[in-house]
């Protein structure tokens, strides 16, 4: 009798365990809603097993912690759908003279009911825009009439147009703000240059990647004795976009330029991002000038902010730079003989800022960024990871000097300002990793409930080059909170400095824009009572509008890289890869391999066990044979299927 105890125990605790694995999926971000058949084969239910899974389902609607659809779709009870007025979607023609549109939003369970006079000609597979004219009710569909068909879902280059309109990403400019770009100069007039600082016969490069186009940073490095004089030198765009103008309104209104992995839809027209406020080699340019002074131990002793006149020598790029002061290129040596010595010294003065901010406890994440290389149709030939070199660094830490001087100089003064803030951890977040890193002998010291930068900077260079190396390097990065724009100059965590704010990329930066604006009125002394009411009145306006327009050109860019991502893995069915473990849950593992590519080992695809997950050691474990999946965990894998409508790759493990 016992012993049968023990089996029914055993057997309900399994199925507790599996009724809150499935509302656990439900609650992840990358659910989808689904019908009752989809859950079991996503979940590899055994056909004895449905019966099962069906009443798990009937409890969880009863308990109200799941709801169904009028499609038979189920999704978490208190995650209502978003109600918005136009949707991007998949037409679908109907025999009677109708038709529907499945939407791309995963979160939108119903089709929208379309009539034929309002469907504009649309044929199966037609990808369009859709304005909801009727929201429906719990028994009857969303109704809406198609006002933009973007071509057929397999003709080059509409996937990623339905992921712009379905984020309602501006793409075309008005006529207006088009006349009005049309009246910006080609070239630096006379009058433009007066009263300016001259630095045309400063020596400074621009140096970004082979394929940039606005280029609005220029740097230049000189010897004043034993000191450091840096020079961060930024496209003056204020003086061609003016406060309130049809330029400044649409810039403000979008935000940031968003860089999709096959166009980027710039915040500013190209005759002028590509033009007059791009830093191309010898042409005078205006722009603004933060001039530093280092000692040899970093420290800076003076600065100069001032607008200028510039004329740079070259246009470099990263790798000949790179070729330069780590490789030693014989041959870019000698092409760019009369620039050498100034590469060389800023390498010795990146060095130097690189070496001191990292004392202060500075968190360095060198976390490769994904590089997507397509055909001429738009499909994904090569991915991998965008890696940093020397050069690149080397412009980063000579852009956060010129962002953190710039933040001190206007934060000290009490006028109106945007900053970059980075605020504390939470604590819960800290907490977990610090108890979960005491798994492998490593610890954080924890103040009063808080964390110092340096003590996270600490852990990463302890664990570096160890087999713990990316589990516990992506568990730090996940504790922390994102960075946004801010009137309050509340410091930055990441950087462990108290004055941080966004100088450099007016061009593609709506941000950077308006501190321009308020430099220059400070350099003129008009910053009166006035004017700073009017700055106090919109900035924080400014600042919310821009971090939220930010998060959009993100999940935009990360959509449209899952996309070709997926495409890309489509070619390789049957493959086998070596990866890391990136991420477990109570349904499976995912898998990142070294070409960035992530997908799923569903936990029904482990053969041979039953495993249990738990949550506060990351951790899958096998509950008769102890076989446990860890983050960080190296595991080979076959790609077993896509799905291109979710954006998914499914692996199975390969042994």
């Amino acid at each position: 009798m016992k012993e049968k105890n023990k089996i029914k125990k055993k057997n309900k605790d399994k199925y507790e365990l599996r009724k809150q694995m499935l509302f656990k999926l439900m609650q992840e971000k990358m659910y989808v809603p689904m019908k009752e058949k989809e859950l079991a084969v996503m979940l590899q239910v055994s056909k004895k097993d449905r019966e099962e899974l069906h009443k798990i389902l009937e409890e969880l609607l009863k308990e109200g912690r799941i709801e169904l659809s009028k499609r038979g779709r189920y999704s978490v009870a208190d995650d209502p759908e978003p109600e918005i007025s136009t949707v991007v979607g998949t037409y679908e023609k109907s025999k009677n003279h109708y038709g529907f549109v499945i939407p791309d939003n995963s979160r939108l369970t119903r089709d929208i009911f379309i009539p034929v006079e309002r469907s504009m000609g649309a044929v199966d597979g037609h990808k369009v825009v859709v304005e909801i004219t009727d929201q429906g009710s719990k028994y009857k569909s969303p109704e809406g009439r198609i006002t933009e068909i973007l071509g057929h879902e397999n003709d080059p280059g509409v996937d990623i147009l339905s992921i712009i309109k379905g984020y309602d990403l501006p793409v075309e400019f008005s006529e207006k703000v088009l006349k009005q770009a049309e009246k910006v100069p080609d070239k630096v007039s006379a009058s433009d240059i007066s009263g300016r600082l001259d630095l045309r016969d400063l020596r400074m490069v621009t140096i970004d990647s082979e394929d940039a186009k606005d280029l609005d940073d220029a740097v230049s490095v000189y010897k004043d004795g034993e000191d450091y004089v840096l020079g961060v030198h930024i496209a003056d765009v204020t003086h061609y976009v003016q406060e309130h103008s049809a330029l400044d309104k649409e810039a403000l209104k979008r935000g940031t330029s968003v860089y999709l992995v096959d166009r980027v839809l710039p915040m500013l027209p190209h005759r002028l991002s590509n033009g007059i406020c791009s830093l191309n080699g010898n042409v005078d340019r205006l722009a603004l000038s933060c001039i530093m002074t280092f000692d040899k131990s970093g420290r800076l002793l003076k600065h100069e902010i001032a607008e200028s006149v510039i004329n740079t020598d070259r246009r470099m790029t990263y790798t000949a730079v790179n070729g330069i002061i780590e490789e030693h290129d014989s041959e870019l040596m000698e092409e760019y003989s009369e620039l050498v010595p100034m590469f060389l010294l800023m390498k010795e003065l990146a060095d130097i800022l690189s070496k001191k901010r990292r004392k202060r406890g500075a968190i360095d994440f060198d976390l490769p960024e994904t590089r997507i290389t397509l055909d001429d149709s738009g499909r994904p030939v090569d991915i991998g990871p965008y890696e940093r070199n020397s050069a690149t660094r080397l412009i980063e830490e000579f852009m956060l000097a010129a962002n953190e001087t710039i933040a001190e100089h206007f934060c000290s003064k009490g006028i109106p300002f945007v900053y970059r803030i980075h605020e504390n951890p939470e604590q819960d977040k800290i907490g977990k990793l610090e108890l979960f890193i005491r798994n492998f002998g490593y610890n954080l010291k924890v103040k009063k409930d808080e964390v110092h930068p340096g003590e996270i900077q600490k852990l990463l260079e302890k664990i570096k080059g160890t087999p713990q190396e990316a589990l516990i390097s992506s568990l730090a990065l996940r504790s922390m909170q994102r960075a946004r724009y801010s009137t309050e100059c509340a410091g930055h965590f990441g950087l462990a400095c108290r004055y941080y704010c966004h100088f450099t990329s007016p061009i593609r930066r709506y941000p950077d824009l308006q501190i321009h604006r308020i430099i220059k009125e400070s350099l003129h002394g008009k910053l009166k009572d006035e004017r700073i009411a009017h700055y106090n009145k919109i900035l924080n306006d400014v600042a919310k509008r821009s971090s939220s327009r930010e998060r959009i050109a993100e999940e935009a860019e990360r959509e449209t890289d899952k996309l070709k991502k997926v495409e890309y893995m489509q070619e390789h069915l049957g493959e086998v890869f070596e990866g890391v473990i990136s991420g477990v849950t109570a349904w499976g593992i995912y898998v990142e391999l070294p070409n960035t590519v992530e997908g799923l080992v569903h936990i029904s695809k482990i053969e041979g066990d039953y495993f249990i997950f738990d949550e506060n050691k990351y951790e899958l474990r096998g509950e008769r044979t102890n076989r446990r999946y860890v983050l960080g965990q190296n595991v080979r894998v076959r790609v077993s299927s896509v799905d291109m409508a979710l954006r998914v790759v499914d692996f199975v493990l390969d042994r």
